[in-house]
């Protein structure tokens, strides 16, 4: 994934879009490539189709991906996904699920307020009102969550 990002990122930024991240999902033989995009401004559907068409052109000249695959690009939405150590300080105060890859004291699931990170690339969060460090390399999965 991460030669994806190196790959994708330029263009999206040169187009004056964050790069939020990118999912990739394969079954045996067809794949999803999904690239949520960002602005201050928000996200159009004819912004994500013209980062769309640049990305098809760099992948028809790079070919990185090595099986049939459908590409998405979008926002990242109301319960947007958090992919860079960066995403956990820059939304520090606001409701999150985070799922580890790998159980810490034998939970994976945690739900609560992010409360930033630490220099050991640590990410805070304070589930009701006990507070856990998640080591960032085994976040399986994170996402902000919409409060209601």
């Amino acid at each position: 994934m991460q030669d994806l990002t190196a790959l994708f990122e330029p263009v999206v930024e040169s187009m004056g879009y964050e790069l939020v991240g990118i999912e990739f999902h394969s079954s045996e033989h067809h794949g999803v490539v999904r690239i949520f995009i960002d602005h201050d401004n928000g996200i159009t559907v004819d912004d994500c189709a013209k980062v769309s068409r640049q990305i098809s052109a760099v992948i028809d000249v790079e070919d990185p991906i090595e099986m049939a695959f459908d590409l998405e690009v979008s926002s990242p939405g109301i319960n947007r996904p958090l992919f860079k150590f960066s995403d956990f300080e820059k939304f520090s105060g606001l409701q999150a699920k985070i799922k580890l890859g790998v159980a810490l004291n034998g939970r994976k699931n945690f739900s609560g307020v992010l409360k930033g990170v630490d220099e050991n690339q640590l990410v805070i969060i304070d589930v009701d009102n006990e507070i856990y460090e998640l080591p960032y390399q085994d976040i399986a999965k994170a996402n902000l969550v919409k409060q209601v």
